[in-house]
């Protein structure tokens, strides 16, 4: 049964990233005031919502690891805190060349952006916690995410709470006609690539963690021989 969702998740996909070239650059109206530069928009908004979805996993997950310290939550905090990474990394270099069109420059030290990119370091540091942290780093991990998971209404609401050259958070609901159809897209093929890469992850750590416990299994055996 998993492996066939896995595989349904991977065909969607598939043919969602397929499909949204030709929906991008043939069938959602243009924006003549940026040309192709905002065509971005389809592929960064999207990671941006992936980025956002994988905090609050991985936030909630450690706060379960911090109740229950069953490592199955962490096991999943640790796979949604690497998505975080590899989707805040798409996010920050999907951004600027919208940016670069609209504001003439890549980079402002806008609300949004700086608060955007705030986050994305939290991770970072999470996911080298998780590494090279030691014994007894997954409770700081975990704590280091709930951190992160509140900076999330920051970056959402940066665009009300202050005055921004980021557009506002009403440019998602307005989308009509083939714009809206071509991010319907766009965004569903970036949510199956997001559980593909999920599932795979915790399986992956999962897996790891019992090897882990087999070597220590094995070396008290052969203490005790």
């Amino acid at each position: 049964m998993k492996r066939t969702i896995f595989l349904a998740a991977g065909a969607l996909a598939a043919v969602g990233f397929a499909l949204l070239p030709f929906f991008v650059f043939f069938r959602a109206e243009l924006a003549y005031d940026l040309y192709f530069n905002q065509k971005i928009f389809y592929y960064h908004v999207p990671a941006a919502f992936m980025m956002f979805l994988s905090v609050f996993i991985c936030g909630f997950a450690s706060a379960k690891f911090l109740i229950s310290r069953q490592p199955r939550w962490d096991d999943v905090a640790a796979a949604a805190g690497d998505l975080v990474v590899l989707f805040g990394a798409l996010v920050l270099t999907s951004g600027p060349i919208w940016g670069k069109a609209a504001w003439g420059q890549y980079w402002v030290w806008d609300a949004r952006l700086t608060t955007s990119l705030l986050l994305w370091m939290i991770f970072v540091a999470y996911a080298l916690l998780r590494r090279f942290g030691g014994p007894g780093s997954e409770r700081l991990a975990a704590g280091l995410a709930l951190f992160g998971t509140a900076d999330v209404p920051l970056v959402y609401f940066a665009v009300n709470f202050w005055k921004t050259q980021h557009p506002t958070n009403r440019v998602v609901p307005n989308l009509v006609g083939e714009m809206r159809t071509t991010f319907l897209i766009g965004a569903g093929a970036y949510l199956c690539f997001f559980l593909i890469l999920l599932a795979a992850r915790i399986a992956l750590g999962r897996s790891e963690r019992r090897l882990a416990e087999v070597e220590d299994l094995a070396v008290e055996i052969g203490r005790l021989e």
